[in-house]
């Protein structure tokens, strides 16, 4: 080693390795009494495909350590975007991770997690030392996989997986006195995207007879209810609509909205012309999905919801943001 070169700090080399993006993974086997045992775990690779065989390693401190050194046999199982909530109790010490979980049976004995991108069953091959943990390598005697997004971790966070878009459109750049105005600008993707999509459901609106700003409201009351007036106002404002009384009381006497003492809800009638607009914007989203590929639909939504919170985080919220939590070795 260099003897000039700097001091090896091992939180920054961790840092370091955390840019490296990796799927989200929890390795479940069966201790010699029967308990059942799982960890959650991102060190998990491919190392053959003749024989096919995989590995993960483990933290030599871990509890766990010596069920897993002793099992013949352990499940890896890739996490879908939606099991996020499983990771964080699987990261967890100290609780009965398995309580209240479905589990798919199969020969090993070894725990079968459902609702999972990919589930690979392994017989213990070999155990190798590597610094302070311990590598797992095994051959892969079943697996499966669904179209579920998987999960993702990278610079100490939960990702989705999103593939690299092709360009919109293939025209030249508009420049103005050496600004350039190019498809990479978001105010222009968001303004087309949102455009287009409001375009699929525009013939039904236009049959119900709500405009843009109908459509909001409605939608949000469908949502949440009831609302006061200064609560819908607020949610509005960032269309750029002043919502006065006049606008929601139009919507009362057409029928749509009824007023009572704790706020506006929605009517029979308001629900049903609200029901028609959202079912026709579930056929266009199913539409988007199917072209996009629900590993896209899925990072489009939640940058989507990343985007709407770092824009104004002073906007009133339907949901709450969750924090990440830290997956094990």
């Amino acid at each position: 080693m260099n003897a000039l070169a700097p001091p090896f700090d091992p939180k920054e080399f961790r840092r370091a390795l955390g840019m490296f993006a990796t799927g989200v993974t929890i390795v479940t086997t069966t201790a010699a009494d029967g308990t059942p045992i799982g960890i959650t775990a991102n060190s998990f690779n491919s190392v053959s495909l003749e024989p096919p065989m995989v590995l993960w390693s483990l933290a030599n401190n871990a509890r766990s350590l010596p069920a897993f050194s002793d099992s013949t046999h352990w499940n890896v199982h890739i996490l879908s975007n939606e099991q996020e909530a499983l990771s964080n109790r699987f990261a967890r010490a100290g609780e009965d991770k398995f309580n209240g979980l479905a589990l798919d049976t199969q020969p090993s004995g070894a725990p079968l997690l459902t609702g999972c991108s990919a589930r690979f069953q392994c017989k213990s091959a070999f155990k190798y030392e590597g610094g302070d943990h311990t590598i797992f390598v095994g051959e892969v005697v079943q697996y499966d996989s669904s179209a579920l997004p998987p999960l993702l971790y990278v610079t100490g966070g939960y990702a989705l997986a999103s593939r690299k878009a092709a360009p919109v459109s293939t025209e030249p750049q508009a420049q103005l006195e050496g600004a350039v105005y190019s498809e990479n600008l978001l105010g222009y993707l968001f303004g087309r995207a949102h455009f287009q999509f409001l375009h699929g459901i525009r013939g039904t609106l236009q049959q119900r007879q709500l405009s843009d700003t109908d459509f909001f409201v409605l939608s949000l009351l469908s949502v949440c209810q009831p609302l006061q007036v200064p609560e819908i106002a607020a949610h509005i404002a960032y269309t750029g609509v002043d919502l006065g009384t006049g606008a929601l009381q139009s919507l009362v006497q057409r029928g749509l909205l009824v007023q009572e003492a704790d706020g506006l809800r929605l009517s029979p009638s308001g629900s049903d012309a609200i029901l028609h607009v959202l079912a026709a914007a579930k056929s266009v989203e199913a539409d988007l999905v199917d072209r996009m590929g629900e590993m896209e639909s899925a990072a489009l939504r939640n940058l989507l919801k990343q985007a709407i919170l770092a824009t104004d985080p002073g906007l009133p919220k339907l949901w709450q943001a969750t924090a990440p939590a830290q997956p094990a070795a």
